[in-house]
């Protein structure tokens, strides 16, 4: 999750064509939240999906580890101008969290995707769909770390990071468009880093 920083400035590096307009290459993984960080543990962890049509399941971290896990190798962009490139996670496709809870997605269009701590983040459901985005529990090859949102966070790659919730507790399938934490507080409503999509009205 990223805070508002309209200041936040790093080093400029060489251009490189994976790196969006107003961002700067990093080599580190800053740590932006808001609030404390949860301690989440895998033995009380459950994910609640609900279906625009009120039906409702969940999961539970061993129903999240059966299922099958991908490894991807992604560039992260963050709203405060940050990139980072070529990280590696594992992670359950979104498609397959959904189809595992057993909810009915024909009359969804868009989720709304919670956290532990009171997060909330929107998008299209489209963009969680077809390999493009992950519920991911390891981060370059060891669990995900809490303060990186960990034991599991949403991980939608192409989007700026805002909109890949750390901490995630829960997934509304909605009809309609309902806006996230930052959302309500001046940033985009879809985020795409190519577009330089930071706040409302860019």
């Amino acid at each position: 999750m990223d805070v508002v920083s309209r200041g936040f400035v790093g080093r400029r590096s060489e251009p490189d064509p994976r790196i969006p307009p107003g961002q700067y290459l990093e080599s580190a993984f800053p740590v932006l939240s808001i609030g404390a960080t949860p301690n989440v543990r895998t033995e009380t962890w459950r994910l609640d999906v609900s279906g625009p049509g009120g039906d409702t399941g969940s999961l539970t971290w061993a129903d999240l580890m059966a299922l099958p896990t991908e490894k991807v190798t992604v560039d992260l962009h963050c709203v405060t101008q940050w990139s980072k490139l070529d990280t590696t996670w594992r992670g359950v496709p979104v498609a397959a969290v959904l189809d595992a809870a057993g909810v009915d997605v024909a009359d969804a269009r868009y989720a709304l995707v919670r956290g532990h701590g009171g997060y909330s983040t929107n998008l299209p459901l489209a963009d969680l769909l077809d390999g493009r985005a992950w519920l991911a529990h390891t981060y370059e090859g060891a669990p995900l770390a809490p303060e990186h949102g960990g034991p599991a966070r949403l991980l939608v790659p192409h989007l700026y990071l805002w909109k890949s919730a750390k901490w995630v507790s829960g997934i509304e399938l909605r009809r309609e468009d309902t806006p996230g934490f930052w959302e309500q507080l001046g940033y985009h409503e879809y985020g795409d880093p190519w577009r330089e999509q930071r706040y409302v009205g860019d």
